[in-house]
């Protein structure tokens, strides 16, 4: 058997600062989901008082629904928060299962967001399409973290050192 140059039961100590990194990576690319959920609220909450402020990093969703709902009248502002809220719930939902590591989450919501990016792109909207791709890329790093550390988890196993999942 090689030495891989820590004792038996222990971890590499290079080991150590690079699984807080990938917790931090994970726990970042978690994030954007919540601030996407967020600022899609805002924005909705935004057209339905009139204001004209809208942030890029929103879902364009959000923004079709509110349009929607502004010719329906007062119903449709109902709606509006019902739907839009909906829709932000399910992506606090992929930022808290993010946050716990499962892959699943970084993917569905990456795919969710990315469709949503392709509707941006059809209306036309370049300037909140480029930063979908950034958040996008941003929420990669956080899935790419995951992976890391799950490669990681199985060989500090076996030396003995343990690593326990959030």
């Amino acid at each position: 058997m090689a030495s891989t140059g820590t004792a038996p039961g222990r971890t590499n100590p290079t080991q150590i600062p690079n699984n807080l990194l990938a917790n931090a990576r994970v726990i970042n690319g978690a994030k954007w989901f919540y601030w996407i959920a967020a600022l899609s609220v805002v924005n909705s909450l935004v057209m339905l008082f009139g204001g004209q402020l809208h942030f890029v990093v929103g879902l364009g969703i959000s923004s079709v629904v509110d349009a929607m709902a502004k010719q329906a009248g007062s119903a449709g502002a109902v709606l509006d928060i019902v739907i839009n809220g909906f829709v932000a719930g399910i992506f606090v939902l992929f930022g808290t299962f993010a946050r716990k590591q499962q892959k699943w989450a970084f993917m569905i919501g990456m795919a969710l967001y990315a469709l949503d990016g392709l509707l941006l792109l059809a209306a036309g909207d370049i300037l909140s399409v480029a930063f979908h791709g950034y958040a996008l890329y941003a929420i990669y790093r956080g899935l790419a973290a995951v992976n890391q550390l799950q490669n990681v988890a199985p060989s500090a196993m076996m030396a003995g050192g343990a690593i326990e999942p959030r």
